[in-house]
């Protein structure tokens, strides 16, 4: 049920207002002056916030607001008082009010701001959680020195408006990157939009980037605007970029190199402002070889070149990564947490992740939902990854038979020997270093080199 903060120095009014909205199904929460409603807001998080202007003490209505913006700038706060001028009026707007209702209160009026209020605030929960979905919050989960490398790299290219081709294998998490890179910019309040190459049917590419004009082509019965336009100000991620066809390459280039854009249909050139930010999976330089990608647009895409690791050469990031998202998926479905022991996160460290972090948050979330309130151990990861030990052992032994060094090879090889002996001890890090022959001090350093949970409570 909505929850509301009512704060009023007048009891009277706290108290009518309140049966008013305890009669139509709000939680209701009252403070008579601003320090109570600041403790209140914090110990119950409220989803609207009804406040007085004139409040005695020394945090009033004003006060009061611009402190709630600052802490929490999603909670809308509707105004309200009896003296009010024009002038407190347009100051409580400029501190973020949602509105403002003059005294005596109707209650039609309240109930109305309340509502309208109240669906601000589940749209902007809404938006959050899409933005999560989407990649959108810049969160990057774990802290191995690939990882750190990537954070150190965006920090110094966000700022700029520098064009960055993001590569990398499918599922390592480039929309995240390109997100950071947005955040980390002087356009993070401007538009974000992505465009993924690879989904638009090739006679829609144009139409998809550029908009059309109504009447442009059989069954453009609308105007609609092109993500360059809707990304003006902003960031264009371009996904998949290494999926353009030929045509669509040439007409990209053009509005990289000449910053404007014709609808189709239009005859009128469009400034655009926007930062081009791509990724692909593709090897573009192999693409550029073969000239299935044109040379002059991979330079101009090209000015940044950033490279995201595969899981499996992020192991140690596992644990973080496996708590994030089952964290992710008790808020989204309210399903109690699993537990998760280290021999859980042993057995998944044995598995090569072909997928990387997208197939990994999958896997968690597919086991979350079948044990919720239970605990995962290696036979639960098991059922959902039969055979992971195996594919592994067979991936480190093609790998030593490439063109990889043999440090890595051996690295790779030494890893799986003691995450094997791991999930067999249950993580008994003890009975894995007999296993092994050797001392347990040994193993705790060779463990922290490669990356490897040494923690063998649960999660």
């Amino acid at each position: 049920m909505p929850s509301v903060l009512i704060v009023d120095d007048e009891p009277n009014i706290r108290r009518m207002i309140g049966a008013l909205l305890g009669a139509e199904g709000y939680d209701v929460r009252d403070a008579a002056d601003g320090a109570s409603a600041l403790a209140l807001t914090d110990a119950t998080e409220p989803d609207v916030a009804l406040v007085d202007l004139m409040m005695p003490g020394d945090l009033d209505g004003l006060g009061l607001l611009a402190k709630l913006r600052e802490r929490r700038p999603d909670l809308p706060v509707v105004m309200m008082s009896g003296r009010a001028a024009l002038t407190d009026a347009v100051r409580a707007t400029k501190l973020g009010a949602f509105t403002f209702l003059e005294k005596p209160l109707t209650p039609e009026g309240v109930l109305l701001a309340l509502a309208s209020a109240f669906e601000l605030r589940q749209a902007r929960r809404a938006a959050q959680a899409l933005r999560d979905d989407l990649g959108i919050s810049g969160e990057m989960i774990g802290d191995s020195p690939v990882l750190r490398d990537v954070r150190a790299l965006i920090a110094r290219v966000g700022p700029t408006d520098a064009r960055v081709l993001i590569t990398g294998e499918s599922g390592t998490g480039k929309e995240l990157v390109a997100a950071a890179l947005h955040l980390a910019s002087a356009r993070r309040e401007r538009p974000f939009v992505r465009v993924n190459c690879a989904a638009i049917p090739r006679d829609l590419v144009e139409s998809e980037m550029f908009g059309h004009e109504r009447g442009a082509f059989t069954g453009a019965i609308d105007r609609r605007i092109g993500r360059f336009e809707l990304a003006h100000t902003g960031t264009l991620f371009l996904d998949e970029v290494g999926d353009l066809h030929a045509e669509a390459q040439a007409k990209l280039l053009r509005a990289i190199e000449a910053h404007e854009i014709e609808r189709v249909g239009g005859g009128k050139p469009i400034k655009i402002d926007v930062r081009i930010l791509a990724a692909t999976n593709k090897d573009l330089t192999r693409a550029v070889a073969d000239g299935s990608f044109r040379e002059d647009l991979f330079f101009r895409l090209n000015v940044i070149p950033m490279t995201l690791p595969p899981l499996r050469d992020r192991p140690g990031d596992l644990p973080a990564l496996v708590q994030h998202f089952a964290n992710r998926h008790r808020t989204r479905t309210g399903q109690p947490l699993v537990r998760w022991t280290s021999a859980a996160i042993v057995a998944l460290s044995l598995y090569r992740w072909p997928g990387n972090v997208r197939e990994l948050a999958n896997v968690v979330e597919r086991l979350a939902i079948l044990h919720a309130g239970g605990e995962i151990g290696r036979n639960e990861v098991s059922e959902v990854l039969p055979g992971s030990g195996e594919r592994a052992a067979a991936d480190v032994v093609r790998a030593a038979t490439t063109s990889t060094p043999l440090s890595e090879a051996l690295d790779a090889y030494e890893r799986q020997l003691i995450a094997a002996a791991l999930a067999e001890s249950e993580g008994n890090v003890a009975e894995a270093a007999r296993r092994l022959q050797t001392d347990r001090p040994n193993l705790y350093r060779r463990m922290r080199r490669l990356g490897l949970a040494s923690d063998h409570s649960a999660i």
